[in-house]
């Protein structure tokens, strides 16, 4: 599903107009990177929490050369799966 594909489902599930639809995932958007950023995990009960993990630099290898190049430290995020949503997938 796409952004846009998502924000038609927003606006017929919700009865809101596609403008509104994306200004609402928009928004949804921008507090959960916000929040992610910092460093505070964004929990939906019953669907997933997004948790924000700090990776540590360290050595990666150049697929392409087989070279060996230091990856600076980052963050990025991860995705729980809620237990209704796992059970929504299972059944």
């Amino acid at each position: 599903m796409t952004k846009a594909e998502l924000v038609s489902a927003i606006a017929d599930k919700a009865g809101l107009n596609k403008a509104q639809a994306k200004e609402a995932l928009d928004a949804f958007i921008a507090s959960v990177s916000t929040s992610l950023k910092a460093g505070r995990e964004v929990r939906l009960v019953g669907f997933g929490s997004f948790v924000p993990v700090k990776r540590a630099a360290g050595m990666a290898r150049n697929p392409r050369t087989g070279e060996k190049v230091r990856r600076p430290a980052s963050q990025t995020c991860r995705f729980r799966v809620g237990e209704a949503l796992k059970s929504t997938l299972n059944s």
